[in-house]
C-alpha cells in the first residue's frame, strides 16, 4: 500500500498592516498630491519578481494599508476621500501627540519654507520619545535639489553619492541644515527610528505649481511671447508628483539601507525647452528671452519658485533604479509627456478649452462680438487677418532660410506664400468666407473644431446704412468703401445661397450654429443678443480673477460708485441752480407783465377820463376859479356857503 500525499492547503494570509501616515500641509500641491497618489495605489514592484506580499493601499471607506492625516495650510478643512484626519494649526504639544500616534511620518519642504523650522523640531521631539515607542516609525523629509544649486560642477552627472559635496543654494541653506539634522537622528536606532531624505527634482504634474505661471500665460493667451528668464539654457531637474509619490511608496515599503535618495526623472530638459513646449501646445510657440531680475517683478512667481526655475543641474537618480522598479508615469520627462501633462493641468484647475466661430455678412459686427466673447470667457481671439499675416511672416522666414532647412520644405513654403499673396490681393485681408471656403474649413477645423457656430445676418439695407453712418477712418480700416463693400457683400450672399455652405458643414457635424438676427444699431438690444450668446454657451470654463483681480476690481466698482454720486450730487446741484434760474425768470417774467398790466389799466383810465376831464375843464374849471378868486377877495365868515351860493348864482348852464 502506497501513502499517498495529502495537497498541501494554502496558508491564509494576514491581513495588511494598517499604517497611519501623517503628511504635513496636506492641503497643498506636493503633499496633496503625495497623499492623493498613495491612497489610489500608485506605487511601483520591487526587483524581486518572485516576492507576493505586496503592500495594499485603499482609502479610509474600506480595511486601508494606509490611514492619512496631516496639518492644512489654510483657515478651514480640506476635502480629500484619502484624509482620515486634518489638523488646523495644533500647538507642538497637540501636534507631538498627532505625530506619536503614526507610523510614517512625511514632511514635505519644497513649497513653504517655514515648514522647516516645524520640521526640524519634528524630527528632533520624536528622536527625543523614541523610549515611549509603541513600534518601529519612519521620518521622510520630502526636500528639494536647490541644496545642490551650487555644488562644484562634474564631468558627469550628479548622482545619489555626491550628496556629501553638496552645496545649497544662498536661500536654501536651511532646507541643508535641515537634511542632515534628518539625517543624523536617523542613526541612533535605526531599527526604531529610521529617517530618509528625499530630494526631489522640481515638480510637475496634476496642476502645475511651479510651472504654473508658464501654463496659466500661455493658456490665458494674454502675452503674445511667453518669457523665458534668463538665457534659458540651464538644465532644470524635474519630476512628476505622481512618480514623486511612487518613490515615496516604494521608501515606505522597502526601507532601503541608503537614507539619501535622488527623486529626478531621466530629462535633461532646459528651462527654454520645457517653455517652448508649453508655449507650442497653448499657442503659437513664441518666447522671448528676458533678464531674469525681471522675474522678481512678477507677482506670479514666489521667489522660491524664480530660484528654482534658475536652477542648472545635470542629476540621475541611481539609487532610484538599483533599489526600486519604479512603474513610472512620466520618466522621460516634463516635455516628451507635455500632453499627458497638459491634461492633468486642465483638470486640476477645472479649464476646458472653448472654441467658437463666428460666421456673418460683413459689417454685420462679427469682430465686436468676438471681442467681447473673448473677454467674457478670457479666451483668444483668433482673426483671419491676423492668422494669415503671421503665416505668411513665418513662410517669409523658412523662404529666407532655405539653405537651413529642407529644398522640398522651402519650395512648399514658397508656393503657399504665393498663393496666400494671390488671395490677399484679389479678396482682401478682412474677416470673409472665399469661395473654396468648404473645402479650407473641412481640412482645417478638424483639429480646431468648435463646440459652438454663431452665424450673424442683416438685411442687406441694414448692412449698407451701418456702413454709411461709420467714420471715414473705420471705413478706411475695414475697406468699407461703397463699391469693394458691394462687391464682398454680394460675394458671401453668392455663396451662401447653395447648400455646401460652412454653415451646412457644422449642421452635417450635428452642431447647431445659433443665428443672430441684427437689427438695430441701439445698445440695449446688443447687450440682450450678447446676453443671449452667454446663456447658450454657459458659464466660463477658465481662470477666475486672483487676488489682485479681485481688489481691482472692488477698487474700479467704489471709484465707479463714487464717479456715479459725485456725477448724481452734480446734477442735483445743476437742478437746483436751474431752478433757481428758472424761478427768477418767472419773477422777473410775473413783475414785467404786472407792470404792463398796470400800464394798460393807467391808459385805459385816462382814455376813459378824457371826456370827463374836458368837460371840467371847459364849463366847471373857469366858473370855478371866479368863485375862488371872489371868496379871497371877499374873505366871509363861511368861505363854503359863499361858493356855493356864487357858483349856484353863475351857473353856465343857466345863463
Amino acid at each position: 500500500m502506497t501513502d499517498m500525499a495529502e495537497p498541501r492547503t494554502k496558508d491564509p494570509q494576514p491581513p495588511p498592516r494598517v499604517r497611519r501616515v501623517f503628511i504635513n500641509h496636506i492641503d497643498c500641491y506636493a503633499s496633496k498630491c503625495i497623499a492623493t497618489c498613495l491612497s489610489e495605489g500608485v506605487g511601483g514592484q520591487t526587483e524581486d519578481k518572485d516576492e507576493e506580499e505586496e503592500l495594499e493601499i485603499t482609502t479610509h471607506s474600506a480595511a486601508t494599508a494606509f490611514r492619512v492625516v496631516g496639518t492644512v495650510s489654510g483657515t478651514h478643512g480640506v476635502a480629500l476621500p484619502c484624509v482620515v484626519e486634518a489638523y488646523l494649526q495644533p500647538n507642538r504639544n497637540e501636534l507631538l501627540a498627532k505625530l506619536m500616534a503614526c507610523d510614517v511620518i512625511i514632511y514635505n519642504i519644497t513649497q513653504h519654507a517655514e515648514q522647516v523650522d516645524e520640521a526640524m523640531w519634528a524630527v528632533s521631539a520624536l528622536h527625543n520619545e523614541m523610549g515611549r515607542f509603541s513600534g518601529s516609525k519612519m521620518f521622510i523629509l520630502v526636500s528639494t535639489v536647490m541644496t545642490w544649486a551650487c555644488s562644484e560642477s562634474l564631468s558627469s552627472d550628479f548622482t545619489d553619492e555626491h550628496f556629501l559635496k553638496r552645496r545649497a543654494h544662498p536661500n536654501f541653506k536651511p532646507h541643508i541644515d535641515l537634511e542632515k539634522k534628518v539625517a543624523h537622528m536617523g542613526k541612533t536606532k535605526r531599527e526604531l527610528f529610521s529617517t530618509y531624505v528625499v530630494a526631489s527634482g522640481l515638480h510637475y504634474g496634476r496642476g502645475e505649481q511651479v510651472f504654473h505661471y508658464f501654463f496659466k500665460t500661455s493658456w490665458l493667451g494674454l502675452e503674445h511671447e511667453i518669457p523665458i528668464f534668463g538665457d534659458g539654457t540651464n538644465i532644470v531637474p524635474t519630476i512628476h508628483v505622481s512618480d514623486l509619490a511612487s518613490v515615496i511608496l516604494n521608501v515606505i515599503k522597502h526601507q532601503p539601507e541608503p537614507y539619501y535618495l535622488l527623486a529626478v526623472d531621466s530629462s535633461r530638459n532646459t528651462l527654454e525647452q520645457i517653455v517652448k513646449e508649453v508655449a507650442s501646445i497653448f499657442g503659437q510657440g513664441k518666447v522671448q528671452k528676458r533678464p531674469f531680475e525681471e522675474a522678481y517683478l512678477t507677482e506670479d512667481l514666489s521667489t522660491v519658485e524664480i530660484d528654482s526655475l534658475l536652477v542648472n543641474l545635470r542629476m540621475e537618480g541611481v539609487q532610484l533604479k538599483e533599489l526600486f522598479s519604479i512603474d513610472w508615469l512620466c520618466e522621460t520627462g516634463l516635455v516628451n509627456n507635455m500632453e499627458l501633462v497638459v491634461e492633468e493641468y486642465q483638470k486640476a484647475r477645472g479649464l476646458l478649452p472653448l472654441r467658437l466661430c463666428v460666421l456673418g455678412p460683413p459689417a454685420v459686427g462679427k469682430s465686436t462680438v468676438s471681442r467681447q466673447i473673448s473677454e467674457y470667457y478670457k479666451v483668444q481671439h483668433v482673426t483671419l487677418k491676423e492668422t494669415i499675416s503671421e503665416s505668411i511672416s513665418q513662410l517669409e522666414d523658412n523662404v529666407r532660410n532655405a539653405d537651413v532647412v529642407e529644398e522640398n520644405s522651402a519650395a512648399e513654403a514658397k508656393e503657399l506664400l504665393n498663393s496666400l499673396k494671390h488671395s490677399m490681393e484679389e479678396y482682401g485681408a478682412e474677416e470673409h468666407e472665399p469661395e473654396d471656403g468648404d473645402t479650407q474649413m473641412s481640412s482645417c477645423r478638424k483639429k480646431i473644431m468648435p463646440e459652438f457656430v454663431l452665424c450673424l445676418d442683416a438685411s442687406d439695407v441694414f448692412l449698407q446704412h451701418r456702413v454709411m453712418m461709420l467714420p471715414e477712418r473705420l471705413v478706411q480700416e475695414h475697406d468699407y468703401e461703397q463699391e469693394i463693400f458691394q462687391q464682398r457683400l454680394a460675394t458671401y450672399r453668392g455663396n451662401n445661397v447653395e447648400d455646401e455652405t460652412v454653415v451646412n458643414y457644422f449642421d452635417e457635424l450635428d452642431i447647431s450654429p445659433l443665428y443672430l438676427e441684427i437689427t438695430s444699431n441701439e445698445e440695449p438690444d446688443h447687450l440682450l443678443m450678447m446676453q443671449n450668446i452667454f446663456d447658450t454657451v454657459g458659464q466660463p470654463r477658465n481662470y477666475g480673477p486672483n487676488g489682485q483681480q479681485v481688489e481691482g476690481e472692488e477698487r474700479r466698482k467704489a471709484e465707479e460708485k463714487m464717479r456715479r454720486e459725485a456725477q448724481e450730487k452734480a446734477e442735483e446741484e445743476r437742478q437746483e441752480v436751474e431752478e433757481e434760474r428758472h424761478t427768477a425768470a418767472q419773477w422777473e417774467e410775473w413783475t414785467r407783465r404786472l407792470q404792463e398790466v398796470r400800464q394798460q389799466e393807467k391808459e385805459v383810465l385816462e382814455a376813459e377820463s378824457a371826456p370827463l376831464r374836458n368837460y371840467l375843464m371847459e364849463h366847471v374849471m373857469p366858473t370855478l376859479s371866479q368863485g375862488l378868486i371872489a371868496c379871497c377877495a371877499a374873505r366871509p365868515q363861511d368861505p363854503v356857503d359863499f361858493l356855493a351860493e356864487f357858483l349856484t348864482r353863475n351857473n353856465p348852464i343857466n345863463q
